[in-house]
């Protein structure tokens, strides 16, 4: 039963490029997809099994306007987005890779400490917000930027702080396995969300 449920969700996001080609009916196709397989979470305690958060996922769908808008600028496509969980350290990283012009890729990059404040929800605080070339960045790969960020590295690039501002938000986690994570923000949106390493 949970695995034909989470194929026809996979199946159904195919092709919608995380969400920016789906039609309002897609939409709530998929939200009611989402929906039924997160009645079989095999996890609902997904704080409780830190062995399966760990590590880095990449962005298979999401209804979020603020993620998917970066994608509607022009001469912008949105690449890979990754979400970067560390959970010894209760550090997450949001990665969005930016295509353009050639050797014009950009990176957005926001870190933020999570606290778990239920089975399933933690609250997140944004603490940096990084923007600018992947070439002046000396981007590699998520890992390589994380590396960075942890040792203090400045780059040459649009980055501040978003301590005094004091930002935050909360993730509620509504399915969890080896290889799939379901999201779902304070603002309404989900997240659909494979495991890469």
């Amino acid at each position: 039963m949970i695995d034909s449920k989470k194929a026809l969700l996979l199946e159904m996001i195919t092709g919608k490029n995380r969400g920016l080609l789906a039609t309002p009916g897609d939409k709530a196709a998929i939200l009611s997809a989402l929906t039924q397989l997160e009645e079989f979470n095999p996890n609902p305690r997904p704080l409780e099994v830190p062995q399966l958060l760990e590590g880095n996922w990449r962005l298979l769908y999401t209804s979020s306007d603020e993620l998917l808008g970066i994608g509607r600028f022009p001469l912008l496509e949105l690449g890979q987005i990754y979400q970067c969980i560390r959970v010894a350290d209760r550090k997450v990283y949001n990665i969005a890779e930016v295509q353009s012009l050639p050797l014009l890729e950009g990176l957005v990059s926001v870190a933020a400490e999570f606290e778990p404040v239920s089975e399933k929800r933690v609250n997140v605080k944004f603490n940096r917000f990084i923007i600018g070339s992947q070439r002046f960045i000396g981007y590699q790969s998520p890992n390589s930027l994380i590396s960075d960020i942890e040792k203090g590295k400045k780059f040459i690039a649009i980055d501040f702080s978003l301590q005094a501002r004091d930002q935050k938000g909360w993730l509620d986690i509504t399915y969890l396995d080896e290889d799939l994570r379901i999201g779902r923000g304070n603002v309404g949106s989900v997240f659909v969300l494979t495991k890469v390493i």
